[in-house]
């Protein structure tokens, strides 16, 4: 599955409500965007990705206001009904991490358990959602596994749908003693074995810085997965402007704040 265009195409937004830098709460826009790609896994029609979904929002089917994430999976039929997506038990998921938010969308950088968020998407009918865990989620592997068959979160393993083979390393170079953080090293040896061989997607919280200033990130995590790059690494943790950069012979996606769709297409 590799990425045939860098540019992606905005298909929808989602309004939400997110804790501002200052204090309070903001308005913001969820961009929705499409980018293609020279293949999906079998049974698939599309890949959807997304990653630090750290606000509320109403779903489209009613109610009160809920994480984000949640309001994400709910608009899945909705756009389906629009000819934006595939059904959605031909949508595959990716999740970056951080997905909670603080209910009143007031507090930045808040921890909760996202469990809900990782329902919502395999209650929509998707027909795989794998993810790895940010550092201010609170899910285990066992939690997500209790879901369904294809639905893993991932660290330091990998799993197969599809003829895909995703792995990821969960977590964010840190203090270790506080949660879903590890030392530069050990990190960096988690993120090897993960490359070791080489999957067709790398899923990271964490991330590589990308080819422009403006795409920051792990510098040292950048020349590590460089020497034996896949051909996708999706990761979050930082927003990027721009949602693509080459990466080895294969690419980098951000996906913080952001989804992004991956649909088969031509590059012409």
């Amino acid at each position: 599955m590799r990425l045939l265009d860098g540019r992606a195409e905005r298909l929808a937004t989602v309004s939400y409500q997110a804790a501002a830098p200052g204090g309070g709460t903001e308005s913001v826009q969820l961009a929705v965007e499409r980018l293609r790609v020279d293949s999906v896994p079998d049974g698939c029609r599309a890949i959807l990705a997304a990653g630090d979904l750290q606000g509320v929002a109403p779903s489209p089917l009613g109610g009160r206001p809920g994480l984000l994430g949640i309001a994400v999976a709910d608009y899945l039929e909705i756009w389906a009904g629009q000819g934006l997506l595939p059904p959605p038990s031909e949508v595959g998921v990716l999740l970056a991490g951080d997905l909670y938010s603080a209910p009143g969308a007031d507090r930045r950088g808040a921890s909760g358990p996202v469990d809900d968020v990782w329902l919502a998407f395999v209650a929509a009918g998707c027909s795989a959602v794998f993810g790895v865990a940010g550092n201010h989620d609170e899910v285990t592997a066992a939690q997500v596994a209790a879901l369904g068959p294809d639905v893993a979160l991932l660290d330091g393993d990998r799993r197969h749908f599809g003829g895909l083979t995703v792995a990821g390393v969960s977590g964010v170079i840190g203090d270790p003693g506080r949660p879903l953080r590890r030392t530069e090293e050990d990190f960096h040896t988690a993120v090897k074995a993960a490359v070791t061989p080489s999957p067709d997607v790398l899923l990271l919280h964490e991330g590589p810085t990308g080819d422009s200033a403006d795409q920051r990130g792990n510098p040292a995590l950048r020349a590590l997965i460089e020497r034996r790059a896949p051909a996708l690494t999706v990761c979050g943790h930082v927003h990027w402007p721009r949602p693509t950069a080459l990466l080895g012979a294969g690419h980098v996606i951000n996906v913080d704040a952001r989804v992004v769709v991956l649909v088969p297409g031509s590059s012409s």
